[in-house]
């Protein structure tokens, strides 16, 4: 799944869809080693270690952590600047820098440290460096730890017999060696390295680059999983980060019809043999890639496919097709298992309903996967009805989705609340705990970062600000949230008028917000049209505050029912989000609609495309749900004949997306005689209320730029007296 919020359920089915530490100056670090506290470690010895440069064959970078103090080193070429690094292997909390130079020495350097070798902290700042040996407390993390030399000490380049880095290891070592499913039916266990262990996870969204920056927040919540859906050649950049802070990944590969990202496509199953020895070959080259990587935990073949084979057939095709998919499945379960024998594999869908065809056709999986959301205790109860002998884990979950909710009054699904979302998260994983020995775990969903629509419905930390649902996911993992400072809460939003608000004009948004910890909130307000036009995205409202919660937000001036955001932050990278629906309606324009229901004719109509027969009564039908469309050209002419001569004194337009960037508002006495009474080059689509003081029988609209690349399309076309 992605946070775009495609799943849609059959029915009778459960659907389960540095710190810097500020300038040292040393005019001298020549000091006597203390002891070495119990905890500290020698970390680099024997690390892959690199550098900028070395003077020759006989001085490469691996010579300055072979341990050799006096018999081996480093040295670089004569020119400034010049770095050395070592890496650690995962992220490891430092406490001393020994760096033990020959006489090319450095008399200007910085201690770094990295998570990913790219982005670099400086933990400590030498000036006046007089050789020798420099030990060098320092305080901070990294898996990489560099010397930048800024300013040698002669003409020579920088040389070291030994650079030591010593420290801890982030927390626990991460657990090797074999994943294994062991145990009998109903005291099931998933092992590593013969040690128990369930998996508390996160599925995972923010770019693989940036793995580095949120993976210690991912483990500081608890986590020691994340999923991912797709596996290939730049996966490799996650499982480093992933084992650098001891977490294992689920490796997925995509299969068609799957569910979410990637998709798309509808394959044959039965008959595309080029299409399976496709994937069997690609998937056996990842998995040969990163069997022996200590991230992976286990493989997982196709998402929601099952489902999603729904979209493509029916009747006893859809049924061999559905067998046929799962029967593959296993083929790529044998393969994988020939290849690693030492990883479990699993296969993920949203629809209890798909474990029948697993059992019947897959009897090489080790386990089963399910994406499962508000009805995620139902899994249990499916799986004992179903007498399966499989047990499994849960590869998405969280509070109840778009598909599982009640449509509000303006006929769009009714959003849950933040608090009631945080409930979800807690009451997902109560369920996944409550079937002992038969789930072992859960990557919920979602540790995404997108700020859209579906990012707000489901992920815990937004454009990197922390929600309610963050906190409830670290302690149902951790079994406390300590001492952490948390989101505003946000009660009893209402919106007003809620079905009614005037495109262009101002509507009421009110709410409770109050912050456990007493910090100052500030507010924004967002609009998505996800509803209205299609578009997720969320943008800043114009709105203005009117006091005690209240906000005054111009509506768009598209029609349509948005979703309108208030976000409330406290300043400590923490928000509290609350979404209700709007419904904007053209204006109202007082007086009468003269144009409703009188013949109306154009240049011309769209008869049969998307929703047409567009005819050009629909413009003057009084319904916003019907439009007229022309063809697709320059130039174009709606007119309607109002019976008799008429004041005019305002006309409104109501554009679909195939709009008039130029027109002439023309009038008639006689429908063959025009004069212009209102004209523009500057139309921008959605509503146009026009004021004109005339009196005709035939009003025009004489279309001569489009907006588009379509023709012409209006909703309504009103004229009022």
């Amino acid at each position: 799944m992605s946070t775009a919020l495609s799943h849609r359920r059959p029915p009778g089915q459960r659907a389960v869809p540095l710190l810097a530490l500020g300038a040292l100056v040393a005019s001298s670090l020549v000091l006597a080693a203390p002891p070495a506290q119990a905890a500290e470690t020698l970390l680099s010895q024997g690390r892959p270690a690199t550098a900028s440069s070395q003077e020759g064959a006989g001085y490469a970078p691996s010579a300055a952590v072979d341990g050799n103090l006096t018999g081996t080193r480093w040295a670089s070429q004569w020119s400034d600047p010049q770095w050395f690094q070592v890496d650690l292997g995962q992220r490891s909390d430092l406490s001393r820098v020994v760096l033990t130079w020959e006489g090319a020495y450095g008399k200007g350097y910085q201690i770094q440290a990295s998570d990913d070798g790219t982005d670099w902290r400086t933990l400590r700042t030498v000036t006046g460096g007089d050789g020798g040996t420099d030990e060098i407390t320092v305080s901070g993390s990294g898996r990489y730890v560099r010397m930048l030399g800024t300013e040698r000490s002669g003409g020579y380049g920088y040389s070291l017999w030994e650079f030591q880095v010593y420290g801890s290891t982030d927390g626990t070592p991460p657990v090797q060696g074999a994943v294994k499913v062991t145990g009998s039916p109903g005291d099931w266990r998933l092992t590593v390295g013969g040690q128990p262990y369930t998996v508390k996870g996160l599925t995972w969204g923010p770019a693989i680059a940036d793995a580095p920056k949120y993976m210690p927040d991912v483990k500081s919540m608890g986590v020691n999983t994340i999923r991912t859906w797709g596996t290939d050649g730049g996966t490799k950049p996650l499982l480093d980060s992933a084992a650098a802070h001891g977490i294992k990944v689920v490796n997925g590969f995509w299969l068609q019809p799957g569910g979410g990202p990637g998709s798309g496509g509808c394959v044959n199953y039965v008959t595309d043999t080029t299409y399976k020895n496709n994937m069997l070959t690609e998937f056996a080259k990842w998995v040969e890639t990163y069997r022996s990587h200590p991230a992976t935990l286990m493989w997982n073949v196709g998402n929601e496919s099952v489902l999603g084979l729904q979209n493509c057939y029916s009747g006893a095709e859809l049924e061999a097709q559905r067998n046929a998919y799962t029967g593959f499945v296993n083929d790529v379960a044998k393969r994988i298992h020939s290849i690693d024998p030492d990883h479990p594999v699993t296969s993920t869908d949203a629809w209890t309903g798909a474990w029948p065809y697993y059992k019947r056709n897959a009897p090489d999986l080790d386990l089963y996967s399910m994406n499962s959301y508000g009805d995620i205790c139902g899994v249990q109860e499916d799986w004992e009805k179903g007498g399966y002998t499989k047990p499994y884990i849960i590869t998405e979950g969280g509070p109840a989705g778009e598909w599982e909710v009640p449509d509000d009054a303006n006929g769009v699904p009714d959003e849950p609340t933040d608090v009631q979302k945080a409930e979800g998260y807690s009451h997902a994983w109560d369920c996944v705990t409550g079937h002992r020995g038969v789930a072992l775990g859960a990557t919920l969903f979602h540790y995404g970062v997108e700020h859209d629509f579906g990012g707000i419905w489901f992920n815990l930390v937004p454009d990197g600000l922390k929600r309610l649902s963050y906190y409830s996911v670290k302690r149902a993992y951790t079994g406390t949230a300590g001492t952490d400072n948390t989101p505003p809460v946000i009660s009893d939003m209402t919106v007003s008028p809620a079905s009614s608000a005037p495109a262009g004009g101002e509507f009421t948004v009110r709410a409770d917000v109050r912050d456990p910890d007493g910090d100052a909130i500030t507010y924004k307000i967002f609009l998505s049209g996800n509803y209205a036009n299609g578009d997720k995205r969320l943008v800043e409202a114009k709105w203005r505050s009117t006091g005690n919660g209240t906000f005054a937000v111009t509506a768009p001036e598209k029609l349509g029912v948005w979703k309108v955001y208030i976000q409330a932050e406290d300043g400590r990278g923490n928000a509290g989000i609350e979404t209700k629906s709007v419904k904007v309606v053209a204006p109202p324009v007082t007086g009468t609609n003269v144009a409703l229901n009188k013949p109306t004719t154009a240049s011309s109509f769209q008869p049969s495309y998307g929703d047409c027969p567009c005819e050009p009564a629909k413009a003057t039908d009084g319904r916003s749900d019907t439009r007229w469309a022309s063809d697709w050209s320059d130039p174009q002419w709606i007119q309607v004949d109002l019976g008799s001569a008429t004041p005019i004194r305002q006309l409104q337009l109501v554009w679909d997306p195939a709009y008039a960037k130029s027109y002439d508002v023309q009038v008639s006495d006689n429908g063959t005689s025009w004069r212009t009474v209102h004209t523009t080059t500057a139309g921008n689509g959605d509503i146009d209320t026009i004021d004109v003081a005339a009196t005709a029988r035939h009003v025009r609209l004489h279309l001569t730029a489009r907006g588009t690349g379509w023709g012409y399309s209006l909703h309504e076309f009103g004229v009022y007296s």
